[in-house]
């Protein structure tokens, strides 16, 4: 059996360090995060954000639920460990004129008092920190009492068909390779609805609901496009064919090319990955 110990050794063992995170700002600024604004408005409405609110981003990325809040007139705090993420972000909210800003902070220890905000969310950030129950316990704390927390992750990973596209063009020219470990990674650590809201529950929330009714849907129009897509979303992907030569890499996206090609009719590909968005209150 494995203990709680060994279960926090291995989850530590599938988390990038910060200055992973750091190295794919700019790729997860430009090819991840604006196509993430029609998930992030469907689970704001579902928390019932309300202009003039107070909002909180936990581990917020360069901003895909954010800065869809901050336009729909809530006053915005995003917070992430990674400073490159946040700056990204800043520039964003400064461009537009938004009441919003950044600031780098570890979501597992919060520097905010308690019953602080309105609505606190997280959209891909939390569903795939190490200790989640630390990190929603946190989200609670600093949520105002009657207020909400929002959480956005990944549903079936056997749904996740950017990932599959990703790993077959990899094992169509390194056939050796084997894609992830066996166990499973962090971002699907709440794909089973009734794991997310137990999660919520626990965590000090009622009136928790778990919508599956989403998909998030990537439009790529190249190989290219899939693989910054990949590579953008997150440092896992990049460790993963860290060693292949640059030959090897180009063969990788002419092979995703001619996926993407099959997969599209006269627009671009889309590909879908299923979601769960759980609403609790305080």
């Amino acid at each position: 059996m494995t203990n709680a110990k060994q279960t926090t050794t291995n989850e530590a063992e599938h988390t990038a360090p910060v200055e992973a995170w750091d190295a794919i700002a700019a790729l997860y600024d430009e090819h991840v995060a604006p196509g993430e604004s029609d998930l992030a408005i469907a689970g704001l409405r579902l928390a019932g954000l309300r202009a003039g609110e107070t909002f909180l981003d936990v581990a917020a990325g360069t901003g895909g639920l954010s800065l869809p809040a901050a336009r729909f007139g809530a006053t915005v705090l995003a917070t992430d460990w990674a400073p490159k993420m946040i700056e990204h972000f800043n520039a964003r909210a400064g461009a537009e004129g938004l009441d919003a800003v950044g600031r780098v902070m570890d979501c597992h220890a919060l520097d905010i008092a308690d019953d602080t905000y309105d609505l606190t969310g997280s959209q891909f950030g939390v569903m795939l920190v190490p200790d989640q129950a630390q990190a929603l316990r946190e989200m609670v704390r600093v949520t105002k009492p009657g207020g909400r927390v929002l959480l956005i992750a990944y549903g079936n990973p056997d749904e996740f068909e950017a990932l599959h596209f990703f790993i077959g063009a990899v094992q169509a020219v390194v056939p050796e390779f084997e894609g992830p470990e066996d166990e499973p990674l962090l971002e699907f650590q709440v794909a089973v609805p009734d794991v997310l809201r137990q999660r919520l529950i626990d965590a000090g929330l009622k009136e928790v609901t778990v919508d599956t009714s989403n998909q998030e849907r990537i439009e790529v129009r190249t190989g290219q496009q899939l693989w910054d897509w990949c590579l953008g979303g997150n440092p896992i992907p990049g460790m993963l064919v860290a060693d292949l030569t640059d030959e090897q890499r180009a063969d990788i996206i002419r092979v995703l090319d001619g996926m993407v090609r099959e997969h599209s009719a006269d627009g671009p590909a889309v590909l879908t990955a299923p979601l769960n968005i759980g609403v609790g209150t305080k």
